[in-house]
Formats: structure tokens, C-alpha cells, sequence
């Protein structure tokens, strides 16, 4: 995926990358046949922190639980010992659980008698300090910043008394000391003999002890606390569907379906509001915000999507509240195609930035389209992913299958696009010039068992000579390129991309499955 001139091609003769042979990497929460999700399990939300030796996940009963990458920690040899190889030591990433933590819980908003679920929208990943790691969670309303870190556990060692040889119940910690009245003599003795600081309980060795200890704390063995920092409520009327970290590491923003407030990390009881869309009649109201998301490297630009198909790029260097937009991404509509279903099909699910910021993913209902900030003619390419649905989408709407929020994402190397699908499918695409990759593959330990090859079909722009459309993917009418019927009680919703490395993680009801090339 590059910015196209000729002087690039001519410079790299060799072609597109070829297609990437997907395997299965592991696999958490799988389960068994037959066995029955718990809805409070279902994963609502994936993320890989910038490094990629994180991952995190949240799900609809509030919790959020964190990963760890194990293969980078293992000793493989020194630079000049692998510099020496002949051979390039393969790796793939692989995870293990780190720990879990609870988010959200219910609530209820007595003023507008309404429940807020503790279902987690979205989690972003701030910077890590001092080997600890920071992250943002989201539920509809309220937004939580987490700290989590290792803490060394105290214990008491070195007693007087080993505990284990304490007769009956009694035991150094619960020594039961008398509270009655007592006399006392001279010397700080007691009249009545059964009145001692130990019970009697405990079993003293013969002859006593010959000499008494200080019991000593000592702090061998560490564990993972998460502790949640700061909360940032009350600032949404309307339900949560983003949040984004700026790239200047102190702000961030949320927003909803017709506002995004900027908030400072450190600050919690403000926020300003930067986008308001709310018509002063909200009988006047057109659209609605889907998503928004944060240049990775401009901290004064950031994108936000609407249900009408379009995305705006806004410079909050322009003025305090951004109602105007600098640039404005949207694909004109052809003549004669508007049904009842065009606004529904065409309102933008997720955007995400590429990792230089030159392009935006974004996925509708139909399609991913990837578009270039230079350009704002129309995409550069349009990738089909539900094509075939387009004859059912009567039956979608009445089981509102329609409105299903499917997440997109990049590659690192900007190279290739992904998202998911029915069935628990999720499709991989090549971006980059004169590629043909279009991949199917399924959320299972066999990733590549519903694959098959599928002729890409480029075409032209109708609209622009100068716009590069791709089209490519599946067009049987109700089922997928096996001729499997889909399912659309599972749905692929969210995976996310590793940032650095071919690797993606995607979560199939309460099962989260990772995959390499």
C-alpha cells in the first residue's frame, strides 16, 4: 500500500507480496461440543497494545483479561550467534493468560430509568511506566483508566511458633489473649496463672525456648494488582461507541452517537466537548456518529465516521469545537441503486488509521474501503465482504442481523486489511498494488477449511480514471465460496492485527483464537 507514483513501481519490479498461508496458533476459552455460552462470557472487545507483547479483552459480564507474550522472554542466543545462523529462526507470537480483572458492573440511572450494561465496548492501551501497564476501558457511560502492576506479597516468617504444630484450633496469628480484668504484681506477673499472652492451646517444646525471635517479613513472591486510577463519568448522554489515546500521550477522546469530548488523562471531573452533531430539533436529526479514532502521529487530527457512509478529518488546531470539517471521505451514491436498505447498508461500523496515518480502513455493512487522506475523490480500493447478502437483506432486517457492528484492521506493514464475518468467518484481503490476495478463513483450530480460491475481479472506477478500485470476494447469493449456507447466529464482530508481526487474534463468542502467517 503506497502512495503510487511511477517511479515506485519501476524501483520494485518484483510485484505484490504473495499470499499468506494462515495457520493456527492457539486458542482460549475453547468450547467443548454442545456446551452452552454464557452471555456474560461473549468477547465484546480486542486490542494489542503498540509493542504487541500485550493483549487485551473485554467481555459483556465486565471483565477485562489481560495476556502476556512468552515466546520473546526465551533465550535463544546471543545477535552474533544468530547473526552466524544460516537460517532464520522462525517465530511466531504466542500468549499466555496474565491475569483478569472486573471493569464495569451493572448500574442504573434512576433519572432516566435506565440499565447500564457492564458490557465492555472498547479497551485502548496507554503508555506503560515503570514496568507497570495502563489501559482505558469503556462501557455505554463510563469510561475507567487501570493501572496494572506486579506487587511483592508480604508474609511473616521466622516465628517463634511453628503454626502447623499448634494443638486444636489455635494458631499463632488467633492466640487468644484475655480480656477479662487482671491483677497485677510486681515484675508484670498475674496472680492467676491461666491469664498468659499465648493460649494454652500451643505446645511449647520441653525446656522451653532458648532464646525469642523477631518474626521477619519477607516478600518472595509477587502478584499482578489492577487498580483503577481515575474514572471519567457523566460527561455521555448518549451510549459510548469509541475511545482513542492521542499520540501525545496525555489526552484521549470518547465518543457517542452525536458528541466526541477530549479528555486529559490526569483530569476526570472535565472534559471538552470538540464535535456536537445535535440538531437543535432532534426531529432535524440526519446522522449519527459511529466511530472516531486519533491520528497515530498527528496529535491535532483525528477521523470520525457517520451511519450516512461518510467520514470527516477534523484539525482541532481550527478552532475549540470542530463542527466543520477539513476533509470530508465519502463515495458518491450511483444512479438509480437507493432502496430502502441504502442508508442502513452504507452507515460505517469502525475506521482505523493505518500505522503511518496516510490511509483509513473503514467497514459498512457491505464492504471495507480503504481510502488515502491525500485523496478525497472516493476509495482507492473497495474490498466485497457480504456481496452476497445483498439478495437477503429483507430477512436481515427482520432478524436485525442488519445492524451487526463488524470491526476492521491493518496490517503493520499497511500490506493487507482484515475483518470478520458470518459463520464465524473473517476475511484477509491484499491492499497492496497488483494483488490478488482475497483469503477466507474460519475461527477454528483448521483455519483454512472453508478456503477456497476465489478469482479476484479488478475493475475500474466509473466515476474517476484516477481512482484505483479493487473488487474482490465471494458473489454466490446465501452462501460462502464452499457452498456452505452461513450462519447468522455466529458472527465474527472483533480481531485485531499484531503491529508488528502477521498475526491476528479474533474472538468467536467466548473463544479467542490466534492465527499466524
Amino acid at each position: 500500500m503506497n502512495g503510487g507514483d511511477g517511479g515506485d513501481v519501476a524501483a520494485a519490479p518484483a510485484g505484490p507480496p504473495p499470499p499468506l498461508e494462515w495457520k493456527f496458533s492457539q486458542v482460549f476459552g475453547e468450547r467443548t461440543a454442545g456446551e452452552e455460552v454464557q452471555e456474560v462470557d461473549i468477547i465484546s472487545a480486542i486490542e494489542f497494545d503498540k509493542t504487541g507483547d500485550h493483549l487485551a479483552t473485554g467481555d459483556r459480564g465486565g471483565r477485562v483479561v489481560l495476556f502476556e507474550r512468552t515466546d520473546t522472554k526465551e533465550n535463544i542466543g546471543s545477535q552474533r550467534e544468530l547473526e552466524r545462523m544460516d537460517y532464520i529462526v522462525s517465530r511466531h507470537p504466542e500468549f499466555r493468560y496474565k491475569t483478569e480483572f472486573q471493569s464495569h458492573e451493572p448500574e442504573f440511572d434512576y433519572l432516566k430509568s435506565l440499565e447500564i450494561e457492564e458490557k465492555i465496548n472498547k479497551i485502548r492501551w496507554c503508555q506503560s511506566s515503570s514496568g507497570a501497564l495502563f489501559l482505558l476501558s469503556t462501557n455505554d457511560k463510563t469510561i475507567k483508566f487501570w493501572k496494572v502492576q506486579e506487587k511483592k506479597v508480604k508474609k511473616v516468617s521466622d516465628m517463634n511458633i511453628d503454626p502447623s504444630r499448634a494443638v486444636g484450633k489455635a494458631s499463632v496469628a488467633s492466640s487468644s489473649v484475655s480480656s477479662s480484668p487482671k491483677q497485677c504484681l510486681a515484675n508484670g506477673s498475674y496472680a492467676d496463672r491461666s491469664f498468659n499472652c499465648l493460649s494454652n492451646d500451643l505446645s511449647f517444646p520441653p525446656g522451653g525456648f532458648s532464646a525469642l525471635r523477631l518474626p521477619v517479613v519477607t516478600s518472595n513472591e509477587t502478584s499482578l494488582v489492577a487498580r483503577c486510577r481515575r474514572v471519567y463519568a457523566h460527561a455521555h448522554d448518549y451510549h459510548i461507541n469509541s475511545i482513542s489515546n492521542n499520540s501525545d500521550g496525555e489526552t484521549f477522546i470518547s465518543a457517542d452517537d452525536l458528541r466526541i469530548n477530549l479528555w486529559n488523562l490526569e483530569i476526570s471531573n472535565q472534559s471538552f466537548n470538540i464535535v456536537d452533531v445535535k440538531p437543535a430539533n432532534m426531529e432535524d436529526l440526519t446522522e449519527v456518529i459511529t466511530s472516531a479514532e486519533f491520528h497515530p502521529t498527528h496529535c491535532n487530527t483525528l477521523a470520525y465516521s457517520s451511519s450516512k457512509g461518510s467520514i470527516r478529518l477534523i484539525d482541532l488546531r481550527q478552532s475549540a469545537l470542530c463542527d466543520s470539517h477539513s476533509k470530508l471521505f465519502e463515495e458518491q451514491e450511483a444512479p438509480g441503486s437507493r432502496s430502502f436498505f441504502t442508508e442502513i447498508i452504507a452507515s460505517i461500523s469502525d475506521i482505523k488509521f493505518s500505522k503511518d496515518g496516510r490511509y483509513i480502513l473503514s467497514r459498512d455493512y457491505m464492504t471495507l474501503k480503504l481510502w488515502d487522506i491525500n485523496m478525497d475523490s472516493g476509495p482507492v480500493s473497495t474490498f466485497q465482504v457480504h456481496e452476497y447478502l445483498r439478495p437477503k437483506l429483507c430477512d436481515l432486517y427482520e432478524n436485525d442481523s442488519i445492524f451487526d457492528k463488524f470491526e476492521c484492521c491493518l496490517s503493520g506493514d499497511g500490506l493487507r486489511v482484515a475483518t470478520g464475518s458470518y459463520s464465524n468467518l473473517f476475511r484477509v484481503f491484499g491492499c497492496a498494488a497488483g494483488t490478488t490476495e482475497a483469503t477466507t478463513l474460519e475461527a477454528s483450530k483448521n483455519p483454512m477449511r472453508r478456503q477456497v480460491q476465489t478469482p479476484a475481479r479488478p475493475s475500474r472506477s466509473l466515476s474517476s480514471s484516477l481512482t484505483r478500485v479493487v473488487r474482490r470476494g465471494s458473489e454466490s447469493p446465501g452462501v460462502d465460496a464452499n457452498g456452505n449456507s452461513f450462519d447468522f447466529t455466529t458472527k465474527l464482530l472483533h480481531l485485531a492485527w499484531h503491529p508488528t508481526e502477521n498475526s491476528i487474534a479474533c474472538a468467536a463468542a467466548n473463544s479467542l483464537y490466534m492465527y499466524y502467517a
